[in-house]
């Protein structure tokens, strides 16, 4: 019989199983989650004009701040914990292409030498029978065919695992980036606090000079001259006192950015970043902009196709197997006809007895697919807490800074008049001094107020997801330093 006669009703067989093969486990479906239409303290608010200032994703130009762009631009590139994260997204994809791998046959060559002797006879009078070789050179083919889809959910899983990691990674650059976009509003409200705190130490080194006057005059006594030493010195400490801070918040930035705090220098500005107005998402938008809660729902789907791989274990596996090639005695011979070789042959292998193994798997499995469908369940109710949060913390703060507003301009036309009366001699300086202090501690306030609406600005906007999309999960994300093809 020829070898086609003998291939034909294998092939039969073969793609006999191959049609009907099926894939076990449940189709993944994504869970139900708790139902928010509208967000609680957003009563009153509106989208912003242009609605996608957020679509595009930099959002950190909402801000308005060419430098505070060009620092972003660099943590994009160098930050170390965001190459972290781009390292881990580049092995998850490796292990999709791995996974992709193992739905087609494996062909391997193998070329070899065997020298061997042999020995007959009796212990007292061995015959050597000589020594011979052996070469042989052919190829060798197998292919587990996937009929119940193991090796479907195992890619399934891990597409979805790379997914998970691709959200992952857009999670960690958008904390990065409002990590770096508050420190830096922050540096910029501590550069006005400094102008402040150094007008009014010349202006309080005028009282100074003003009192000694009146003092050798014989208007005032001492303690008027000793008094507005104090102040003048108390305040030009707290001034001294900003420079280790700003340094800090300097330091920090440049390690966002991937650089030693020696290389960076910000110089100082007159200017502080206007605070932007936010656009809102509506809840089911925020499930699309938030990379965390994308992550948590790719890994609830990574494990609902683990449970198809639980399954699968149960159902045996087929492995066809061919080899082919040429075995000789004589190298100078080996490829002739008449030392050709060949075989081939399907394997069917099933664990009859594990004493509840894969029982035991499948329900590891299950109870992990629960596991990720309350940490995925949490992680969203979690995220409308955080835009409810900032909502709140921005409405609260914006109130107060228009009640803050007006206390300053209250102390400041009180100083205003205490000076005039001051200079009059109707009141002592001890009333001086109390006013101005009232009146540079509103103007420290003010100034604190407006950076803490920029900070939660900023963390509202990253609470909003910060205009990532999670249809990038289907197109995997453009990296700084990407290495390779893309899927």
């Amino acid at each position: 019989m020829s070898p086609s006669c003998t291939l034909r009703p294998l092939a039969v067989i073969v793609m006999s199983l191959a049609l009907g093969a099926c894939t076990l486990g449940p189709d993944y479906q994504r869970p139900q989650l708790p139902d928010a239409h509208a967000f609680k303290q957003a009563e009153g608010w509106k989208s912003a004009a242009p609605a996608d200032a957020l679509q595009r994703g930099d959002w950190w130009k909402l801000y308005g701040d060419a430098e505070l762009d060009a620092l972003v631009s660099r943590l994009n590139v160098s930050n170390q914990n965001l190459a972290v994260a781009e390292a881990q997204y580049r092995q998850a994809r490796a292990l999709v292409r791995s996974a992709r791998s193992q739905l087609f046959p494996t062909l391997s060559g193998n070329a070899g030498v065997t020298r061997s002797r042999q020995t007959t006879g009796s212990s007292s009078s061995n015959v050597s029978a000589g020594v011979s070789e052996s070469y042989e050179a052919g190829l060798s083919a197998s292919w587990e065919l996937d009929l119940w889809g193991r090796l479907r959910r195992g890619l399934e899983a891990n597409r979805a695992t790379m997914q998970a990691s691709a959200a992952d990674l857009a999670a960690v650059r958008l904390s990065l980036q409002a990590e770096l976009v508050q420190t830096y509003l922050q540096l910029r409200v501590m550069d006005e606090q400094q102008r402040l705190l150094d007008q009014t130490v010349a202006a309080y080194a005028r009282s100074l000079r003003l009192t000694e006057n009146q003092y050798r005059a014989g208007i005032v006594p001492k303690s008027d001259v000793a008094q507005a030493q104090t102040q003048l010195k108390s305040t030009q400490a707290q001034a001294i006192d900003l420079k280790w801070q700003r340094a800090q918040l300097e330091h920090a930035i440049a390690v966002l950015i991937g650089v030693p705090p020696a290389e960076l220098s910000i110089a100082v500005r007159d200017d502080i970043p206007s605070l932007p107005e936010v656009p809102l998402a509506l809840p089911s938008q925020l499930l699309e902009r938030r990379p965390d809660v994308a992550a948590a729902e790719r890994e609830v789907m990574a494990a609902n196709a683990e449970i198809g791989i639980a399954e699968a274990a149960w159902y045996p596996d087929l492995t066809l197997s061919a080899s082919g090639g040429y075995r000789n005695s004589s190298f100078n011979q080996l490829f002739e006809v008449p030392n050709r070789f060949w075989s081939l042959g399907p394997q069917l292998a099933l664990t009859l007895l594990d004493f509840g193994g894969r029982r035991a798997e499948l329900e590891r499995a299950e109870a992990a697919y629960d596991q990720t469908v309350a940490t995925y369940r949490q992680t969203v109710l979690d995220s409308f807490r955080e835009v409810e949060d900032y909502l709140v913390q921005l409405r609260v703060l914006d109130e107060e800074a228009v009640v803050q507003r007006e206390a300053l301009d209250a102390a400041q036309e009180s100083l205003r008049l205490i000076e005039n009366q001051y200079r009059a001699g109707t009141v002592d300086y001890l009333s001086v001094v109390t006013v101005q202090t009232t009146a540079l501690n509103n103007q420290r306030t003010n100034l604190t107020l407006l950076g803490d609406r920029l900070v939660t600005s900023v963390q509202l906007i990253a609470a909003l997801g910060g205009g990532w999309q999670i249809e990038q999960l289907q197109q995997e994300p453009v990296l700084s330093s990407e290495r390779g093809q893309d899927d």
